[in-house]
């Protein structure tokens, strides 16, 4: 029986060395930290399912990320700390993988960026899932937030993946954070000497024939600026569906057209008042400039016969 247990100890103290004799691992330490890791993996599966059963179903997604952050951190202490009690040189362990460590360090920089403004993302609750944002010039609805990336939707039905790192250097508008109604405007220049009561009264006439603009708050319309060529108004609504607000613009623009239409207000071009001015002393008239047209043709005439004299 004692050499069976001899046998035993002996085999899994079996020594494996690894980059040099300073680092060692012995099958003992393998098993020890395969247990150790199956031990972690079950008691978070437990933790995760507690706290996810006291939680409503949006700030559930928003554990998930964070806990699988969280898992992968605590892996990689417990595979630290389990080491270190096989008797692993840990520091060995380092010096001999700094090289390599330091290239993977460069190298995922930007994913640790990411992961942390994830973080940052989730905590302080700046975008949920259904959001419509704006990053970038580039317009969509959030459909999923990952520790890495964001994934949303534009309006041409393509997945826009965002870097979540482009959140903290980027100015990010957030059209829906305050609901999902939004303010949205046209803008129109009429002819100078146009009514402008009347003006005022058929942008609101377009504005609430559409059936997808809200009542509460009314349209409303600006008198913005006495411009170079026109009167310019500004036609503000409401609307609740932020994310296709240039369908309901377009129409509301074909109506603006045709009603200034039937009640002859003009929309004008762009005008410019061009002088041109002559500079002194380059002004000529016709005989002065018939003049000067003799005066060379005399003078080519005279050298022509000085040269057949000659």
């Amino acid at each position: 029986m004692k050499e069976i247990i001899k046998e035993i100890t002996d085999f899994l103290n079996y020594r494996i060395p690894v980059g040099g004799k300073d680092v060692e691992f012995t099958l003992k330490t393998i098993l020890f930290l395969i247990v150790g890791l199956l031990f972690v993996k079950f008691l978070l599966k437990y933790l995760k399912k507690l706290a996810k059963s006291k939680l409503e179903q949006e700030d559930k997604n928003k554990f998930d990320t964070i806990f699988s952050f969280t898992s992968w951190l605590a892996y990689v202490v417990v595979f630290s700390i389990g080491l270190s009690s096989a008797g692993v040189n840990l520091s060995a362990v380092l010096v001999a993988s700094s090289a390599l460590l330091i290239g993977i360090g460069l190298a995922l920089q930007t994913f640790f960026q990411d992961i942390i403004s994830g973080i940052f993302i989730i905590v302080d609750k700046s975008v949920h899932v259904g959001d419509i944002i704006e990053l970038d010039d580039k317009v969509g609805r959030v459909e999923e937030i990952k520790l890495r990336t964001t994934r949303a939707v534009t309006i041409d039905n393509k997945v826009l993946v965002i870097p979540n790192h482009k959140y903290l250097s980027n100015s990010l508008y957030n059209w829906t954070q305050n609901g999902t109604t939004t303010r949205e405007n046209v803008t129109v220049g009429v002819a100078y000497g146009s009514d402008v009561a009347l003006v005022k009264k058929l942008l609101l006439q377009a504005a609430n024939e559409h059936s997808k603009v809200y009542q509460h708050p009314a349209p409303l319309v600006l008198f913005e600026n006495f411009g170079d060529s026109s009167l310019d108004f500004k036609l503000v609504f409401t609307l609740n569906d932020s994310f296709q607000a240039a369908i309901p613009k377009s129409d509301i623009r074909f109506r603006i057209d045709e009603l200034f239409r039937e009640h002859n207000i003009s929309i004008p071009f762009p005008q410019r008042d061009i002088h041109i001015v002559d500079a002194k002393g380059l002004k000529f008239n016709q005989e002065s400039k018939e003049r000067l047209t003799n005066d060379k043709a005399t003078e080519k005439i005279e050298e022509k016969s000085k040269g057949k004299s000659q």
